[in-house]
């Protein structure tokens, strides 16, 4: 077990099965799964009702590679956010393209 006060616990697999075997697993999938889903009154509890057997992922847009030059703050900026910055880059960009293209 890897725990410190401030930090994000994790544990390994093995870990969390003999955690659950002891009984000291905190969540109750069964209980959770016959909870039904959230009306939708609350802005918290916003979300779709999405039929998964009939969902689609969108075909993924062909990538050109090139050089970018980017303003060192900026470009700091995104990287800062994690992974996934050059994705979050292109799609601020797509949403530019899409409202002035048209």
């Amino acid at each position: 077990m890897k725990k410190k006060s401030g930090h994000i616990v994790s544990y390994t697999a093995a870990e969390l099965r003999a955690k659950e075997k002891r009984g000291e697993s905190k969540s109750d999938w069964k209980a959770a799964a016959k909870k039904p889903l959230p009306s939708g009154r609350e802005p918290d509890d916003a979300m779709e009702e999405i039929d998964w057997a009939t969902a689609e992922t969108p075909m993924p847009r062909r990538k050109a590679h090139m050089t970018l030059r980017l303003d060192a703050d900026m470009l700091g900026w995104f990287r800062a956010q994690g992974k996934g910055y050059q994705t979050r880059i292109n799609a601020i960009l797509r949403k530019y393209f899409e409202q002035h293209v048209r």
